[in-house]
């Protein structure tokens, strides 16, 4: 018979040894602990990291390439300004002061009625290209668009460019002619529809709208370059957030053969008759693209359509619509959406065009009575819808073109208090200078500052810094904004002004 004393430690020694095990089991070693936290903190740390990054050192072309394959990370970018508003300065003059504006007439005539009209056109009426009621008897034929052979331009010096013939004319109706006393029929006459052919389509690089849209519209002539030759001298800074219309036409008439001018106080029937005669023509409108906030944006005409209403655009953001006849917008839509830059325009011509062009732009044909015009219709408008703030700030920029700087200042303090888009300041620098003018030197620098929170790739806003410093007796400081202004555009030709005139 076994003893059982001698079977009792063994059964002890097999309990106390399967209770280590357990033991063992339920506490993990102590590094598996503090590994597991470690890489917590670490994965934590890197989530910061990577949001820092991505705000606060990436650049905005590298973000939005960023949230095109992470559309979440677009809630890790800046905070715009609240309510997506400018945020306002505190206005020097009071409300009374921009309501007596509504009612001042303007020193320079109002354009003369065309011989034509049976009744003058009242001073805040749009004035409007005339249109003759009569048609020649001579039937006109079509003459189809010749074939352009691209040919590189290997250069950065003028470049001619090919002229093509027009492509039709309305029947019953003479030629064209560039002699401007043979050519009035053709400049006045409005089909009820037209279109241009003969314009390449560009679709834009990032931030490159300006560079994409003019260089769609010399194609017309021939002009085979892209559009990166022209961002080079467009805007050096691939980040550069605005491009001048005048920074446009010096372009073409710098690097072309071909002239471009551009006014403000446009209406549709005028781009009617532009087209209709084979004028390329861009318009600068505010626009609101999907999972965008309001920005400035240049399109380029192609045709309209009176039946339906429609302009045709080839969009350098949007592309070309359907059947490649262009991006419609209504009538409405294009006159909404082009108040916002004062209903702005820019018409690229052959030179041997200029007759007929003056004639179809008539009052238009001068920047004094353009502004003139365009003050007028804002006058207009402001009296209809006294908190449209884009009729206000169309009013300050037709004044700052007439050098009516203190009535200017006036209007565009109330188009702030009737709140305008927080990117306001990155197209439009009329109130920089009708502030400068009137030594309004903070508030100067108060939009200076606003627009350096918002975007520090604006050359003009260190411009119009160091206008202020100049202006203060601070040449040293004034001197550094003019460099950091060439810096970030080296062709920006007022900033060097001022800095050769420093010494």
């Amino acid at each position: 018979m076994p003893d059982l004393h001698d079977t009792q430690p063994n059964r002890k020694t097999f309990e106390r040894y399967y209770d280590s095990v357990d033991n063992g089991l339920q506490a993990p070693p102590k590094i598996l602990f503090w590994g597991m936290i470690l890489l917590v903190v670490l994965l934590v740390i890197g989530i910061f990291v990577t949001i820092f990054g991505f705000s606060e050192v990436l650049q905005p072309a590298q973000q939005q390439r960023v949230i095109d394959q992470l559309p979440f990370m677009r809630a890790f970018l800046k905070p715009t300004p609240v309510g997506g508003i400018f945020p306002t300065i505190e206005p020097a003059s009071s409300e009374d002061d921009a309501l007596s504006l509504l009612d001042i007439p303007l020193n320079i005539p109002s354009p003369t009625p065309s011989a034509t009209s049976d009744t003058p056109v009242e001073a805040t009426e749009e004035i409007q290209p005339t249109i003759v009621p009569t048609q020649p008897e001579i039937v006109a034929t079509e003459t189809p668009i010749p074939t352009i052979e691209p040919t590189p331009v290997e250069t950065e010096e003028a470049t001619s460019l090919i002229i093509p013939t027009a492509t039709s004319v309305p029947e019953n109706v003479n030629n064209a002619v560039d002699d401007v006393s043979t050519s009035s029929v053709a400049s006045t006459y409005i089909p009820p529809s037209a279109r241009i052919f003969g314009i390449t389509h560009q679709q834009q690089k990032w931030n490159n709208c300006g560079p994409a849209t003019i260089t769609m519209a010399l194609s017309f002539y021939g002009w085979t370059q892209d559009q990166d030759f022209a961002a080079d001298r467009l805007k050096p800074n691939r980040e550069d957030k605005n491009v001048s219309p005048y920074e446009l036409v010096n372009f073409v008439d710098e690097s072309t053969d071909i002239n471009a001018m551009v006014r403000m106080g446009g209406n549709l029937e005028l781009l009617k008759v532009l087209i209709s005669n084979e004028f390329p023509v861009i318009i600068e409108t505010g626009a609101m693209f999907e999972a965008y906030d309001w920005i400035g944006h240049y399109r380029t005409v192609v045709a309209y359509d009176d039946v339906f209403e429609l302009f045709y655009f080839f969009d350098s953001f949007l592309g070309v619509g359907t059947s490649a006849q262009g991006v419609t917008e209504t009538y409405s839509n294009v006159d909404k959406d082009w108040q916002a830059f004062n209903r702005t325009f820019i018409v690229i011509y052959d030179p041997q065009r200029e007759g007929l062009l003056r004639s179809i732009l008539d009052s238009h044909w001068t920047a004094d009575e353009a502004a003139q015009i365009a003050f007028e219709v804002a006058q207009q408008e402001a009296k209809l819808e006294p908190q449209n703030a884009f009729a206000w700030f169309n009013m300050g920029t037709s004044l700052v073109e007439l050098e009516r700087y203190q009535e200017a200042a006036t209007a565009f303090d109330q188009a702030q208090r009737a709140k305008l888009p927080w990117r306001m300041m990155w197209y439009q620098f009329g109130p920089f200078k009708a502030y400068f003018e009137t030594g309004r030197y903070d508030d100067v620098l108060s939009l200076v500052q606003i627009n350096l929170t918002n975007a520090e790739e604006l050359e003009e806003t260190y411009y119009w810094q160091g206008k202020v410093r100049q202006a203060q007796g601070q040449p040293e400081q004034a001197a550094v904004s003019y460099r950091r202004a060439l810096a970030y555009n080296p062709n920006f030709n007022e900033a060097r002004a001022a800095l050769d005139s420093l010494s």
